[in-house]
């Protein structure tokens, strides 16, 4: 099966993930709610994991299409890419924007008693984890920005097959890099948050999705 053809199929498999997510109980009632939380959240892990599984076997037969031409993305994907896909931080600019609250109006409602369970409640531990995990991140990231520089500026004496297995190296370790940040916030968060980042994710994905394909409908690009 092409990447393509994968990308498109575990899309559609994505949402119908996202919609069980939506019809779960939130928030969990009863210990068989949360075990039934639980195992949606897994299992929408599960599903990233075989996108990461294809991607990478992908990239080895032939990384560069995945900057150049990125199979099963429009042109707006490909513009806010980082080394052929989603930037890392991304995820934790997303947290902070779900809990729409600074440290001090959490502290505040904490003392009014106020507490949904939701991101919006994260608690103060939680955020520093969090804080944590970005910096982490960010060094990764620079880390991985760094050795696709090196390979942009190596000589063109390395050429061939030994150049294009360096390059799918490196989007391999970035693909891991998305991976291990969406598994680390999901350690972080409670079932229920945990549950409400997935949703909050893949609405952002199919939203900058449709947006690139109406613009490049626009374009004649499609």
């Amino acid at each position: 099966m092409s990447f393509h053809l994968f990308y498109e199929t575990w899309s559609d498999e994505l949402r119908q993930l996202v919609h069980q997510l939506r019809q779960a109980p939130i928030p969990p009632a009863t210990e068989d709610d949360r075990r039934q939380l639980q195992e949606l959240v897994q299992k929408v892990i599960s599903h990233y994991d075989e996108y990461h599984r294809f991607k990478t076997s992908a990239a080895k037969r032939d990384a560069l299409a995945f900057f150049t031409a990125a199979p099963g993305t429009t042109s707006l994907e490909r513009s806010l890419h980082w080394i052929a896909g989603w930037r890392p931080t991304t995820a934790f600019h997303l947290i902070y924007t779900e809990s729409s609250i600074t440290l001090e109006i959490h502290v505040a409602n904490l003392l009014r008693g106020l507490y949904n369970g939701d991101l919006r409640d994260l608690s103060m531990e939680q955020f520093h984890r969090v804080s944590q995990l970005k910096a982490e991140t960010v060094q990764r990231e620079n880390e991985l920005t760094d050795q696709l520089c090196d390979w942009q500026d190596e000589t063109t004496a390395m050429v061939g097959n030994i150049k294009m297995e360096k390059l799918a190296v490196i989007v391999e370790k970035a693909e891991d890099l998305r991976l291990k940040t969406i598994k680390s916030i999901m350690k972080v968060l409670t079932p229920r948050q945990a549950a409400e980042f997935l949703v909050a994710a893949a609405d952002l994905h199919f939203g900058i999705r449709a947006w690139g394909v109406q613009h490049d409908s626009r374009r004649g690009m499609v």
